[in-house]
């Protein structure tokens, strides 16, 4: 994948970032080509090499993007109990950079912060995957930072009021039966 300077870029664990430089360097004698992506105010160096597509892709783009979406408006997976066990799964699944990635971690997490709390390794995650998501969002579909936060609430209320009616709704038959 070639990426120019100037590019919009998602970096697999930083997030949305710019292409701010490509450049050829020599490492162990051998030439590897990098991008210097800049994020924030941090500059990162992503090589070229076999790895690249899982470290550093384009923002999806707004019809991938809108489909994505609709994952939120599902019950996440559930997630194991330990938080061991619990981190572990939801960094492999981070690890292939992928969108829909993003938008799972976020709908398992909220899912389950309804069943018990979110200890703070799972809220800093959820944070991090959060800002990465609404970086994506907002460039994706070319709207505001702020609009995207709202729209990302808004579906993650919805899904939310849903769980309680179903909760409910089970704990009423239990309740008749």
């Amino acid at each position: 994948m070639n990426f120019h300077k100037g590019d919009s870029v998602m970096h697999w664990t930083h997030g949305l970032g710019t292409v701010v430089q490509v450049e050829e360097r020599a490492l162990a004698g051998e030439k590897i080509l990098y991008y210097a992506i800049q994020i924030g105010d941090m500059t990162i160096w992503v090589p070229a090499d076999e790895q690249l597509e899982t470290r550093l892709r384009l923002p999806t783009n707004a019809p991938e993007f809108k489909r994505l979406m609709d994952i939120l408006s599902h019950p996440g997976e559930p997630l194991p109990a330990d938080r061991f066990e619990r981190r572990k799964l939801l960094l492999e699944w981070l690890k292939d950079g992928r969108t829909e990635s993003l938008f799972r971690v976020i709908r398992s997490l909220s899912t389950h912060r309804h069943l018990q709390p979110l200890n703070i390794n799972d809220e800093a995650l959820l944070k991090r995957t959060r800002k990465m998501l609404l970086g994506e969002w907002s460039v994706s579909l070319s709207i505001p930072p702020a609009q995207a936060e709202h729209e990302l609430q808004h579906l993650l209320a919805s899904h939310s009021s849903r769980m309680e009616e179903h909760s409910k709704k089970l704990e009423a038959e239990k309740q008749s039966a």
